[in-house]
């Protein structure tokens, strides 16, 4: 006997005309759940969903799978408090804010209150279950140090460290921030039989930055990516981000300009292989410059 409806092995009801098991597909990724979590809460954008009685008003991928374009990763978490209406992010969550705007458009306003960012009398994040970050204090640290750097890290506070001692993280006499920026990227090159002058350099397919999120952006501004580590905050360090240029003299340029100079630098080589019928071998290569800005 044929199924009434592919997304599910139970056969509707009249008064309900979906399965008891569903299938969906958000932004790509597949979840299979049953109808009454999805309806758990009252006035929801899935519960408006899947209690109305039209069920071919909603839109449906190539296999029949109901489907909803929205960030098929984060959906998870949708449905994880759309079971038992708790809230539970893995540890070093770093797309809290993300989430929130995926709550508010599941109209799902108590999980929106649980993302939204907690600020105590000294205008910091306070103490929050679900905050975390891979650079959170340990649990032995000291609160009122952390206030300190915190305070010490902003522009015309008078926070330990100040005036230009070369600390990394503080604020010199100019105002400027000190601090590290490492520039590094991946290449490939070809060596002929004369390894001295045929030396065939390929293109840098991507400039990668290492360093606290605010010096990264106040030195790069529009032309740091931020795509694989967004809504990082700007007293964490990430090594994530890279250039949408691919130009190691621009990137030296904005680093001179900013007040940095080059402090280090290492680079590795291997041969990956070489072409059989000649003597050309393909090397690749991973570089770093450290910069350093009193």
């Amino acid at each position: 006997m044929a199924l009434a409806d592919n997304t599910g092995c139970a056969k509707p009801s009249e008064d309900n005309p979906f399965p008891d098991i569903i299938e969906l597909n958000v932004g790509g990724q597949v979840y299979i759940t049953r109808h009454p979590t999805l309806v758990s809460v009252p006035g929801s954008l899935l519960w408006e969903m899947f209690t109305q009685k039209n069920v071919r008003s909603l839109a449906r991928d190539s296999k029949g799978r109901f489907f909803v374009d929205r960030d098929g990763f984060l959906f998870r978490y949708i449905l994880d408090y759309m079971r038992d209406q708790q809230l539970v992010l893995p540890e070093h969550f770093p797309e809290r804010s993300r989430l929130q705007r995926e709550a508010e458009y599941f109209m799902l306003p108590e999980l929106v209150k649980m993302l939204a960012p907690k600020l105590s009398k000294q205008n910091s994040l306070g103490d929050d279950p679900c905050q975390s970050d891979p650079e959170e204090l340990s649990p032995g640290a000291d609160p009122a140090r952390a206030l300190s750097s915190a305070g010490a890290a902003l522009p015309g506070t008078g926070g330990p460290g100040s005036g230009g001692t070369g600390t990394m993280g503080t604020t010199g006499t100019d105002g400027r921030r000190a601090g590290f920026i490492t520039i590094g990227y991946r290449g490939s090159y070809t060596l002929g039989r004369d390894s001295q002058t045929d030396a065939k350099f390929r293109r840098v397919a991507r400039i990668m930055v290492c360093g606290k999120t605010s010096l990264a952006k106040e030195v790069f501004g529009d032309t740091l990516n931020e795509s694989r580590d967004p809504d990082r905050p700007p007293e964490r360090y990430t090594s994530r981000y890279y250039l949408k240029f691919t130009f190691l003299e621009q990137a030296f340029d904005k680093l001179a300009d900013a007040g940095f100079h080059m402090v280090a630098c290492n680079s590795t080589g291997t041969c990956a292989f070489a072409h059989d019928q000649t003597d050309d071998r393909i090397w690749t290569s991973y570089t770093e410059y450290v910069f350093y800005r009193e």
